[in-house]
């Protein structure tokens, strides 16, 4: 469960109960209670009118007021929830998910709903393909039991692995699984498309108590450099997609000169390379020897001739 959805469950509890303990929602989510007391800081700054009672029966409730005037979701939330799901089926390929929006069209009126928005995604097979896996995840993780697999690292190394599953998480065009590595004895994330015999054990396991820390694992982010670059008109639009407008200035009548900060490993110089000949990097010169290795690494497998048998 991620944050906007456990934010959401926080608030629909609340509607329905009178004071819940931050020790409750912390053993009902599976979190720290330092999470929990985020999370009721977050509602706070979005106007919900949460307050707490201190005491041996404390906990948080919300103001009657807004229980019983006021409509948590308004027929216009509701049509940008269908909105925001209705492009997000493609990715999260879940049945939940398609229950989830028939359950929230019936709510709303179909004279309403304007599709003034529309999400698209690519419809790759792969994403079908991982179905599968990802549905043994859910289970596993919903009834708190080991799972097993056989995984392959972007290095090529394999290891078969046991693990407590507690998160699944997609990023950009990715699935990715985090848990408790036994093998590794810490917190981990493994991509689901490097997983191979993928099996959910009998034996369950009790949630550990630390996992704030694999909160900060999941932040986890790549040591980015500060890269200065020519770029044609042809690919402003992509930059400014993806690193916002400051990120450009005008250079010349042929090119933009652009700032950006990407990671100096493989994943950022398949970027830079997939640009093409829309881009020349200037500086800082480490990172623009190193690309050109990884450039010259990759024309040397089209200049041998033959193929290797």
């Amino acid at each position: 469960m991620d944050k906007v959805e456990r934010l959401i469950s926080i608030i629909m509890i609340l509607l329905k109960k009178e004071i819940v303990s931050a020790t409750e929602f912390a053993q009902l989510f599976n979190v720290s209670k330092r999470t929990i007391l985020r999370d009721m800081e977050t509602l706070s700054v979005s106007n919900i009118p949460i307050y707490a009672v201190n005491g041996v029966n404390g906990g948080f409730g919300i103001m009657e007021e807004y229980k019983f005037d006021k409509r948590l979701l308004s027929n216009s939330d509701l049509e940008n929830i269908l909105t925001a799901l209705g492009g997000l089926e493609q990715i999260l390929i879940s049945e939940e998910v398609e229950v989830t929006i028939k359950k929230i069209e019936a709510m709303v009126s179909p004279l309403s709903l304007k599709n003034s928005i529309r999400l698209s995604f690519y419809d790759w097979e792969g994403r079908t393909e991982i179905l599968p896996a990802l549905r043994t995840c859910q289970e596993s993780i919903a009834q708190r039991k080991f799972i097993s697999f056989d995984y392959v690292d972007k290095n090529g190394v394999k290891s078969n692995r046991t693990v407590e599953p507690y998160q699944l998480h997609f990023s950009e065009t990715s699935w990715y699984l985090k848990g408790f590595c036994l093998h590794r004895q810490g917190y981990r994330t493994f991509k689901l498309s490097r997983i191979d015999n993928l099996k959910m054990d009998i034996k369950t396991f009790d949630p550990r108590d630390d996992l704030l820390e694999l909160e900060q694992e999941t932040g986890y982010q790549p040591q980015l450099v500060a890269v200065k670059a020519l770029i044609s008109p042809s690919v402003k639009d992509q930059f400014i997609e993806r690193y916002g407008r400051k990120s450009i200035e005008n250079y010349s009548s042929e090119f933009y000169l652009a700032t950006i900060y990407i990671p100096q490993n493989g994943a950022g110089f398949q970027f830079l390379a997939g640009l093409g000949t829309n881009i020349e990097i200037l500086e800082p010169q480490p990172f623009v020897e190193e690309f050109r290795n990884y450039l010259s690494e990759m024309l040397g497998k089209y200049s041998r001739g033959t193929p290797p048998a």
